[in-house]
């Protein structure tokens, strides 16, 4: 497989608090944008987290950015507020069966971390389990960044899910080869099935022999989700695989009075047609815009910083985070997806139910917000499109 797996890269944008990281740019009115050291590579895998700092600054000790309420609102998992307020209080009460989320190293507060998000936002306590791919302990990441992005998959899923088990599968170098995408997805098959999210991609966006490895991401019972990217319009592998659910991101709109308006398309949403990939037969509903190669994202969630949600970590943040990217989007989509129920027996299931849905009119505007405006690279339009794919979830269940 050459450099192939070996050279991938977390391409979740994760916004957090650190002096002496790199400038990095956003659409944000006010504030800052940086990255934390981790974004310069690491044993082969690098991840570009950025941190939102705000105008005035930030205190570690106050949550700031949309909550777990706030988010199931927009997303329909709890009864409508009007204009979903951040200080609403209404949770998520379902999920079964486990989510595991891929990630590098393990880090030394990352139950504590997630029992006091849970704490904080009245969820039940996480029941999380680590399996470190390749035996005994893996590396520490405390520090590094990897720990901001393993406090953001563990909570938001668990936010979006909060009786479902999780997962951390750990890696040490690479999340293939290692074994953590196959036993992860063990480990939900083992639990009553699932959902496994990945917030890394290939250092290059594609490559020749990505194909070699789309059998990574094929589990009976479990369905894959991938972040399609952080760099605009470049789709990216896992996310271009046919057997993943590619998450793409938006922006949420909130007016003067702090009130959810709409979504538009986030501008750093990976997204386009691949250069390797044949068009999956589900996709077939979008032939006249993809052709014949496969298209991402399949459908997206919140992930601008400019719309960051609430993280805490204790090791980089030093308590309370601001986390954006399409890394929000991948840990929330599979929990928002654990949430529904009615388990999919794949991600080939998962996707041509969606895809399904997107071509019957009444059930699409049941079932997702048909995101229009912004633009990745690629102009967010009616339906489809190479920024927020069908959209994103406006009723998981049906409702």
């Amino acid at each position: 497989m050459g450099r192939s797996v070996l050279l991938v890269a977390i391409v979740a944008s994760v916004l957090f608090v650190f002096a002496g990281f790199a400038s990095a740019q956003d659409d944000l009115a006010r504030g800052t944008v940086i990255a934390p050291p981790s974004s310069q590579g690491l044993m082969g895998i690098r991840t570009p987290l950025y941190i939102y700092i705000p105008e005035g600054g930030v205190n570690p000790d106050i949550p700031a950015g949309e909550t777990p309420a706030s988010i199931a609102c927009i997303y329909g998992l709890v009864k409508k507020t009007k204009g979903c307020p951040k200080a609403g209080t209404l949770i998520p009460s379902g999920g079964k069966g486990a989510i595991a989320v891929v990630e590098y190293g393990s880090t030394s507060t990352m139950k504590a971390d997630a029992a006091t998000f849970s704490t904080q936002w009245g969820l039940p306590a996480p029941n999380i389990t680590e399996i470190c791919a390749t035996g005994g302990t893996c590396p520490r990441n405390d520090g590094t960044g990897w720990d901001v992005e393993t406090a953001l998959d563990v909570e938001w899923a668990h936010a979006m899910a909060p009786n479902a088990k999780i997962y951390v599968a750990e890696f040490s170098n690479d999340p293939l080869t290692d074994g953590a995408e196959t036993q992860g997805a063990t480990a939900v098959v083992a639990a009553g099935g699932g959902e496994v999210s990945n917030s890394w991609g290939y250092l290059g966006g594609e490559f020749s022999q990505e194909l070699q490895l789309d059998s990574y991401f094929v589990q009976n019972g479990v369905v894959f989700f991938a972040s399609a990217g952080d760099s605009g319009a470049t789709p990216q592998y896992p996310s271009v695989s046919p057997n993943v659910v590619s998450a793409g991101g938006t922006w949420i709109q909130r007016n003067g009075q702090g009130l959810y308006t709409k979504e538009i398309c986030w501008a750093g949403s990976g997204g386009g047609p691949s250069a390797y990939e044949p068009i999956p037969s589900y996709q077939n509903v979008i032939k006249s815009i993809v052709g014949k190669v496969r298209g991402t994202p399949d459908i997206a969630a919140d992930a601008s910083p400019g719309s960051g949600v609430a993280v805490y970590n204790k090791t980089s943040c030093g308590g309370w985070c601001t986390v954006g990217g399409t890394s929000v989007a991948s840990p929330m989509l599979a929990g928002i997806t654990n949430f529904a129920g009615g388990f999919a027996s794949s991600t080939n299931v998962e996707l041509t139910k969606i895809y399904g849905e997107y071509g019957n009119a009444t059930q699409y505007k049941k079932l997702f917000h048909d995101i229009v405006g912004g633009n990745n690279g690629y102009p967010s339009v009616k339906g489809w499109d190479y920024c927020t794919g069908v959209g994103t979830p406006k009723s998981p269940k049906g409702e």
